[in-house]
């Protein structure tokens, strides 16, 4: 019998990762800029641009400072208003905020992607726009893109969740002028903490480096362009240091698991997939399909409830956590930092019933690439389960 899995658990850190630990631990050199060069970071970088196709990176200290940097290096005024999605982590709007912009809320469907119509509505009266590609879940960047250029506003894409992820078979994160990247625990690269940006705009990169805290004449260590060199010289001195770097350690991490993305990215999606026929077959509940240029990477499942009351919810919710798996519908908490309604921090509050009506239905479960096809059976029989607990029985699989 298969035991209900520990989604939690992440999957191992890779051996090598562990020399190059010792090694750095031997050293005592921890610190990016104390090698003259080739040091763990900047071979990060380097690595990290060349996957993803960009001319640069920029590793700092988690993907919320790699949002801020952004906005910063777009060198947006105060109060520029920013627009994102109404679905996406507090950790987007308090970026907007710590940058001294204000957030300005777009609605978002029951497929977790952006709305267009409300966007296109609201983009003539902003200076910026993130896109959070939610849970992975990617909106439609043709329209995107075509809007915001047409009238010169720059897109921030904010990939946390889509490492891997391709658009028409462009990597996402390289389709707006920066993307952001998280490195956190529960994320296709795991460092415990940790972001990065990428970009080909080289005075963009040159300013988000001087703001991340490359003081004094750190820079030079990141000029391994011409171009790049020219920004640095406009920009030293010119600019706030806000300290976001990451570690030596951190780098150390995350390099042997590049080459482990490929693996990871293949076994989240044909995990997510099975998963998903299955849930399917419920007329309870739908899994939103992708749109058609995407091909995502995920490691968590996502699907809305259908036809059921919020006491219903609740009693699905409350089975699925006694059978051993604990389902997360956003809308349903008092402080899920997802659910907009609970961003008290905002300059402007605003209500969007869609997204608000799709939070309240929109349940989200824990995927890790290392779970097998027996452990994935189990999960899905749960939540199958439950569901029928709720309304009646439904064929589990096999039955």
């Amino acid at each position: 019998m298969t035991l209900v899995p520990n989604v939690h658990d992440a999957e191992p850190i890779p051996p090598a990762a562990r020399d190059a630990i010792d090694a750095l631990l031997q050293s005592g050199d921890l610190f990016r800029y104390t090698a003259p060069q080739d040091a763990p970071v900047a071979l990060l970088e380097a690595e990290f641009a060349e996957l993803l196709g960009t001319k640069y990176a920029l590793a700092v200290s988690s993907c919320s400072a790699a949002l801020f940097l952004s906005l910063k290096a777009l060198g947006l005024p105060r109060d520029a208003r920013v627009l994102i999605p109404g679905f996406t982590f507090a950790a987007v709007p308090s970026s907007v905020v710590h940058a001294e912009c204000i957030p300005v809320l777009c609605e978002v469907g029951e497929n977790y992607r952006v709305d267009m119509r409300d966007f296109a509505a609201k983009l003539d009266n902003v200076q910026a726009v993130i896109i959070s590609h939610m849970r992975g879940h990617t909106s439609d960047m043709d329209a995107i893109m075509e809007l915001c250029e047409a009238r010169d506003i720059p897109v921030i894409e904010d990939a946390a969740h889509s490492l891997g992820t391709t658009w028409h078979g462009r990597n996402i994160g390289t389709i707006g002028k920066v993307g952001c990247f998280s490195f956190q625990s529960y994320k296709m690269i795991n460092a415990g903490e940790g972001g990065i940006l990428v970009s080909d705009d080289a005075d963009l990169v040159a300013r988000a480096v001087i703001m991340s805290g490359a003081y004094e004449h750190n820079w030079k260590k990141h000029a391994n362009a011409p171009e790049l060199e020219q920004a640095f010289a406009r920009w030293q001195n010119q600019l706030p240091l806000y300290n976001l770097r990451i570690s030596n350690l951190s780098a150390a991490v995350i390099r042997p698991q590049i080459p482990e993305l490929a693996r990871r990215v293949r076994d989240g999606l044909a995990n997510h997939d099975y998963v998903a026929e299955r849930l399917n077959s419920s007329s309870y509940i739908d899994v939103p399909a992708p749109l058609a240029p995407e091909r995502r990477a995920p490691d968590s499942i996502q699907f809305n409830l259908v036809g059921l009351s919020d006491e219903d919810i609740h009693t699905f919710a409350a089975a699925a956590e006694a059978r051993g798996v604990k389902v997360q519908v956003f809308g349903l908490s008092q402080d899920n930092a997802r659910a907009f309604w609970n961003w008290q921090f905002l300059p402007e509050q605003v209500d969007l019933p869609q997204t608000r009506a799709m939070l309240m239905r929109a349940c989200d479960v824990r995927l890790p690439v290392r779970l097998t096809r027996a452990e994935l059976d189990v999960i899905t029989d749960i939540l199958l389960a439950s569901v029928g607990e709720v309304v009646g029985p439904v064929p589990v699989y096999g039955t």
